[in-house]
């Protein structure tokens, strides 16, 4: 495939009727029109939220394994004209808390062993997993019948909108517990788990810290700037046309026409944490292209004097959820929540020298 000069990111600080953002106070006006040009054409738009949602235990037990942390299992009901449930899976560390949590939606893929439930709990860290294909389903013969989508007819939102939605539904619940602390609440996903904890945190401001892990095209990565051997936009809807809305295949072969680019969706997390964490072997997700939307939404941390807020961070190797990419979040989370020093550095530029 042949590679061209890409086209100019589009402007974050330039208001759609041409004025410029000129005060951090301007900013959250801006943010909702990043949201406005990019959820409704790449994602179908996000399912609506339920009235309410509740909690309820189902079962709690000790795991002597994890040094006695509580194992409880919560179903998450949604009130609403046709309510719908699905199970949310906490392990919270020994004490009264309130504990910071990590909420991770891959529980439908096993990528956290004993180890890495160990270190998040060593941390005082709650870690919270819900299973995504329960919202829907990830199969393109599931034709929006299965999970949510019988509660919206006519709805135009993809599987990513569902997923992320079902990050939302479990914050509603974790911030209702006494032994969480809702002010510092994460999310994490990887690979198309990532897209969807990514989207999940731009569209939540309740949620404190957005991290994703290897989320390439559709998450982190540029429609713009295609690095050696990614995923492209149309690869991606060729493959996976059920996680997205249905207008974004008119942009196959015109991504510089898009009004937008993954920045937009970076840049609407600000002014809360955000981390990203790549791997430099992964080419199909695109490495070099997430550099450029990151180093274009820090432009906006650093305009609202929060540049620390803002983080990435690359690995040698391939297309995983690792060990060092668990430690390298739980490491910026102990910096941010907590204050403590990180051994990582959250904005190295491998491609600097290149």
């Amino acid at each position: 495939m042949t590679h061209h000069e890409p086209a100019p990111l589009p402007d974050l600080f330039r208001f759609q009727d041409g004025t410029r953002v000129q005060h951090p106070e301007d900013w959250p006006a801006r943010r909702q029109e990043l949201l406005d040009a990019i959820i409704p054409l790449e994602y179908g738009g996000l399912p609506p939220a339920p009235r309410a949602t509740r909690g309820e235990e189902l079962h709690t037990s000790t795991v002597s394994r994890l040094g006695g942390a509580r194992y409880i299992t919560f179903r998450v009901v949604t009130e609403a004209e046709r309510p719908f449930a699905f199970l949310l899976y906490l392990l919270v560390p020994p004490g009264s808390g309130p504990f910071p949590v990590v909420l991770n939606g891959d529980a439908c893929w096993p990528t956290i062993t004993d180890e890495i439930a160990a270190e998040v709990l060593r941390r005082g860290n709650i870690l919270a997993q819900f299973n995504r294909v329960e919202i829907a389903a990830d199969v393109r013969s599931s034709d929006r019948t299965s999970g949510i989508y019988p509660l919206h007819p006519g709805g135009t939102y993809g599987a990513l909108s569902a997923w992320a939605w079902g990050y939302h539904r479990s914050v509603d619940v974790l911030a209702r517990l006494e032994f969480v602390d809702s002010a510092r609440i994460a999310v994490v996903g990887h690979s198309r788990g990532g897209k969807a904890s990514l989207l999940a945190g731009a569209t939540d401001e309740r949620i404190a810290l957005t991290s994703a892990n290897d989320s390439g095209c559709g998450g982190a990565g540029c429609y713009r700037l295609e690095g050696p051997d990614s995923e492209t936009l149309a690869d991606i809807l060729h493959n996976f046309p059920y996680w997205f809305g249905p207008r974004l295949g008119e942009y196959i072969g015109r991504e510089a026409e898009l009004p937008f680019d993954q920045h937009f969706l970076k840049a609407a997390v600000a002014p809360r944490l955000l981390l990203t964490t790549e791997a430099l072997g992964d080419l199909w997700a695109n490495p070099t292209g997430t550099w450029q939307t990151h180093a274009a939404a820090r432009q906006v941390y650093r305009f609202l004097g929060i540049e620390k807020r803002i983080g990435i961070w690359y690995r040698e190797g391939g297309h995983a959820h690792s060990r060092a990419d668990w430690e390298t979040l739980l490491d910026f989370m102990d910096w941010h929540f907590r204050g403590r020093q990180s051994v990582f550095r959250y904005d190295d530029n491998p491609f600097a020298a290149a």
